[in-house]
């Protein structure tokens, strides 16, 4: 069955759509709101007092706040992440974040394929899309879980710029898993005790690790390289 999506009239369909739901549904409109300005400021204390607002709800509302601030892209995950743990534990709160980070990266991904880099353009900005494609462009099937591995890039434009390549989903969402759990594990376990020395030397730490995580990447890309042209001589021969 054809996509409804892919046309120019049904990409226009769906923006109308959520732009009537948002200016003309105040309950939407009024936590989109809250929750953009809550992400926005950075603060971990703000966050877990809103989540916590919802009594019973919390996790319901921490799952869709990680997907709304996916689509948001760029603003910060890691307040959420912060949040999670400080209220729920930092096993549970990791779990929580964790499936609903891959929750928000899904959502990335589909609106991508079925809307197209001018939908994706209006959700980030072409600056950060080109710069996500040239990192694409320079690691190939390595990219996506080196980009999770990095918390210097951003975990959403990643989903976005992945649904606009060729990448099938399993092999993006497996990357994605893997990609994100150890800073997710991380985050979640000092989640409660950061302060401002703590947390910068985390943020070193996890730099650390990443850069880490990216030699021995880059170490399997040679390698295939070396590999690929070992067989490429062999065939000549």
């Amino acid at each position: 069955m054809k996509n409804i999506f892919r046309g120019y009239k049904g990409k226009l369909l769906f923006l109308v759509v959520l732009g009537c739901v948002y200016y003309f549904v105040p309950v939407v409109r009024i936590n989109i709101n809250q929750a953009f300005f809550i992400l926005s400021n950075v603060d971990v204390e703000m966050a877990r007092g809103y989540i916590l607002s919802f009594g019973i709800w919390a996790p319901i509302v921490s799952f869709f706040l990680m997907m709304f601030q996916s689509v948001a892209a760029p603003l910060p995950a890691f307040i959420i992440t912060f949040a999670n743990a400080g209220l729920f534990g930092w096993v549970y709160g990791a779990i929580l974040s964790w499936s609903s980070a891959m929750a928000g990266a899904v959502l990335c991904f589909y609106i991508a394929r079925y809307l197209g880099r001018d939908t994706v353009v209006k959700f980030t900005s072409v600056k950060a899309l080109k710069t996500v494609d040239d990192f694409f462009e320079h690691y190939g099937k390595y990219a996506i879980l080196i980009a999770r591995l990095l918390p210097f890039v951003s975990f959403d434009i990643v989903s976005y710029a992945a649904g606009l390549t060729a990448i099938g989903f399993w092999p993006f969402f497996i990357a994605t898993g893997i990609g994100q759990l150890p800073a997710t594990i991380v985050y979640s376990y000092i989640g409660g005790m950061l302060t401002g020395g703590v947390r910068t030397m985390v943020f070193g730490l996890l730099i650390l690790f990443a850069l880490s995580a990216l030699l021995v990447l880059l170490k399997n890309v040679w390698k295939d390289k070396k590999l690929k042209e070992g067989n490429d001589f062999a065939e000549e021969i």
